[in-house]
């Protein structure tokens, strides 16, 4: 089993890539072959696939997220690499993983060959077990918005200590501006805003 190729990326095409290792070409299909520049260096993290018709076929993805996500969609029942493929080429991963997690059925039924049979399948299928890459985009977001990964802890201990969302989402812009390098500093700051009424 291959687990990514590290080479040139020779050629580009709407549907695949042909990665250079070594002097040897392999066709990768994937669902963002744009997202590559053609006569540079890239790592592409692959998945195989074998069927009695076609042989090995390498599907390959920008990052592991993105190859895990593919590999979800493959776990539904009626969905195959090249619908899984379709779905993942006509939207970003981050809100296609959104929008299964918030049971979006409608909203999947965009996609290329996705009824409302399959899209509720989808969602009766993964819902739920995208929670570490929603978690992901919600660091990302976070980050986005200045808030470091010591700001995140604190504000997860202060709703464990039982202040709600609002109360924390009120001074959280305040937070982000305190100078504060530890999680236990921004805590201290964070209660007195906390009990200042």
């Amino acid at each position: 089993m291959y687990e990514y190729f590290e080479g040139i990326i020779a050629e580009i095409t709407p549907s695949y890539i042909v990665v250079d290792v070594n002097g040897i070409g392999y066709k990768v299909y994937s669902p963002t072959p744009f997202a590559y520049k053609q006569g540079e260096k890239a790592k592409v993290y692959i998945e195989q696939n074998f069927t009695d018709n076609n042989g090995f076929t390498l599907y390959g993805f920008e990052n592991q997220d993105a190859k895990g996500l593919f590999l979800k969609l493959l776990s539904v029942s009626g969905i195959g690499p090249k619908s899984a493929l379709a779905i993942m080429a006509a939207e970003d991963s981050d809100s296609l993983a959104e929008a299964i997690e918030q049971g979006e059925v409608k909203y999947l039924t965009r996609f290329p060959g996705v009824g409302k049979k399959t899209a509720s399948q989808i969602v009766l299928d993964l819902k739920g077990k995208l929670g570490d890459y929603v978690q992901k985009l919600d660091r990302k977001d976070e980050e986005a918005e200045g808030i470091t990964p010591a700001l995140h802890d604190a504000l997860l201990a202060l709703s464990a200590l039982g202040y709600t969302q609002k109360e924390i989402d009120r001074i959280t812009p305040k937070l982000v501006k305190v100078d504060a390098e530890t999680a236990d500093q921004y805590i201290k700051h964070g209660l007195s805003l906390l009990l200042k009424k």
